[in-house]
């Protein structure tokens, strides 16, 4: 009998330990006053801290004044504990759609410290992450702080059914957004969603208009779309001296701007993005380094 009850001891053990191996690891909790900004990892479901974000200051923004004060509104009364909207930054390339959510996260923070509030975190997810967003938010849900939710250059291919993951969270859901965040994305489509696969959708379908519904019916979760168009030459220029003075390199004027107008006609384009790539080949032929941290839209 005693031979009978050491096996089946055993035996338990061994079943207790297979199942142990096949749970899942729980997420680790993260204290979130550590840092400013952190990076979502889903596996193993972590946030991982973020020393330095990697941003560009506000004044160094050009061309966006309309974009600036319509995403700096929203984002306040959102760290101020009132009603605000998710927002989708959507346009050209190159014209500072991440680089005004990093800064307006900064400049908040500035403005709230002076005040004594708690610090608004940020927290970016990765495109091809977006179908663990669900996961994400449940961890933040129970925080008693303000997070904005952050993917960059957000869109959606042929067959990708991960879309429906960011509707849920967004307004549809049970649960929904929680209250205490709130979900920031960039594109350079509007809908998000390819044409082509969205007329796909519209001609081989039964019903066109509810099928295309679905699919339209994403962007229209955000309560903002703000839209980056392509600079004028005016701007562009505004952009390439508002980032030598910023770094004091020091050209002729005139000399300067034929520099930068030459650079843009290489690239077959004006934008903050082609601004940065030309001061970063002039403050190497100056010998002037830049700081690490800062980087172009």
């Amino acid at each position: 009998m005693k031979q009978d009850s050491n096996d089946t001891s055993n035996l338990l053990r061994r079943i207790a330990d297979a199942l142990e191996r096949m749970a899942p690891a729980a997420a680790r909790q993260i204290d979130l006053d550590g840092a400013d900004a952190f990076i979502w990892r889903p596996r193993p479901g972590e946030l991982v801290p973020v020393p330095r974000v990697n941003r560009v200051d506000m004044t160094l923004l050009k061309g966006i004044d309309r974009a600036r004060d319509t995403l700096l509104e929203n984002t306040e009364r959102f760290a101020r504990g009132l009603p605000a909207n998710n927002a989708l930054l959507w346009g050209a390339r190159g014209m500072g759609k991440s680089s005004l959510i990093k800064a307006t996260h900064a400049t908040v923070n500035m403005r709230f410290s002076k005040s004594g509030d708690k610090p608004l975190k940020l927290i970016e997810i990765h495109r091809e992450d977006i179908e663990s967003l669900p996961e994400l938010m449940a961890l933040i849900r129970g925080y008693d702080l303000r997070i904005l939710v952050f993917c960059d250059d957000l869109s959606f291919d042929a067959d990708d059914t991960s879309y429906k993951s960011l509707k849920a969270v967004l307004e549809g859901g049970i649960e929904g957004r929680p209250a205490n965040a709130l979900f920031y994305a960039t594109s350079n489509r509007r809908h998000l969603l390819p044409r082509d696969m969205m007329e796909n959708e519209r001609s081989t379908a039964i019903n066109p208009s509810e099928a295309i519904e679905e699919k339209v019916s994403l962007s229209d979760r955000f309560g903002l779309w703000i839209g980056f168009h392509r600079c004028s030459q005016d701007e562009y220029l505004a952009m390439v001296r508002g980032y030598a003075e910023h770094y004091g390199l020091r050209l002729d004027a005139e000399r300067l701007e034929r520099e930068a107008l030459e650079w843009a006609t290489t690239r077959g384009s004006r934008s903050g993005r082609v601004a940065w790539q030309y001061i970063q080949d002039l403050a190497g032929r100056l010998g002037v380094p830049l700081a690490p941290a800062e980087d172009g839209v």
